[in-house]
């Protein structure tokens, strides 16, 4: 899976960007907790850790 694609996901639930330093992009959810990191450049492939641990900060899993 692409970072394009775990980006796609986060926007369709609602996500939002608010702070980016480098290749990292950190957003918020109107009504979900807490913060999700996301690094890469969006043609990268996300590592199966990594993505698993953005979908479980994002309560997608």
């Amino acid at each position: 899976m692409k970072i394009a694609e775990v980006l796609r996901l986060l926007h369709e639930d609602g996500w939002y960007l608010v702070a980016t330093r480098g290749s990292h992009r950190q957003f918020k959810h109107p009504t979900k907790p807490g913060r999700v990191t996301v690094p890469g450049k969006p043609s990268d492939d996300v590592a199966l850790g990594t993505l698993n641990s953005i979908r479980k900060q994002a309560g997608l899993k």
